[in-house]
């Protein structure tokens, strides 16, 4: 019985600490000059696109965590009120069965784009297996949507927690997941116009121009959930 006791302390203090280094710096990334865009209990420092200073219902914090609710009426992307240029981004993801969202970047917030996909690239966030997306080249987890497949697919199960990390650099941009760099391109050379041209946003003569931009989670319709964001300008 006592060792059942101890057992039981022991997992729940785990827990207890697992939850509290949530939507925190380690004291290492501290030094390094990283800083947190959620502080896990609000949503300060984030607005829905193209309504500065509203977000809608369908984004929640719980538990330490950023929720979409695909039932509420309130819809649309959420975007950081900061711009960021250079810098070294990470976010942990996990995605519904069947689910499809994104993280998109150097999004450009302006009325006349009625999305951020307009302006921003996107790394893709899927359930490869279940969202008929899976089945398309340039389309799944990792990958650098509708522009460049990843190089290896080290995404998880769905209902586990993925990290994902984007490095835009003085136009270098790569990729990583789960600690595996999946992608890694230019963004501001020839090469990068035509996969532009060769790609579904050939027709929107705003995308992928911005070297910075905001931040956006997407809202593509289905439940997915972000924690522990973090960024470090270099």
């Amino acid at each position: 019985m006592k060792k059942l006791i101890l057992t039981c302390a022991l997992v729940t203090f785990g827990l207890m600490s697992f939850a509290q280094s949530l939507n925190t710096l380690t004291a290492k990334e501290k030094r390094a000059g990283f800083q947190l865009l959620f502080d896990g209990k609000t949503l300060n420092g984030w607005h829905t696109y193209n309504k500065p200073g509203m977000i809608g219902n369908c984004w929640t914090v719980e538990d330490g965590v950023i929720s979409f609710d695909m039932t509420k009426k309130e819809r649309g992307d959420l975007i950081t009120d900061a711009e960021f240029e250079n810098y070294d981004f990470s976010v942990e993801w996990r995605i519904s069965k069947n689910g499809n969202s994104g993280i998109i970047f150097n999004v450009t917030e302006d009325l006349k784009y009625h999305s951020t996909y307009n302006t921003g690239p996107e790394m893709q966030v899927l359930d490869n297996d279940g969202h008929p997306d899976g089945k398309i080249f340039n389309h799944r987890s990792g990958d650098l949507y509708d522009l460049i497949k990843s190089s290896s697919e080290p995404v998880k199960p769905v209902g586990e927690w993925n990290t994902a990390r984007i490095v835009c650099n003085r136009g270098l941009l790569q990729q990583y997941l789960n600690g595996v760099k999946v992608v890694e391109t230019r963004y501001d050379d020839a090469n990068w116009k035509t996969m532009i041209a060769g790609s579904k946003f050939k027709n929107m003569p705003a995308f992928g121009l911005n070297m910075k931009g905001r931040i956006a989670l997407q809202d593509h319709g289905n439940p997915v959930w972000f924690r522990n964001i973090k960024i470090k300008k270099l």
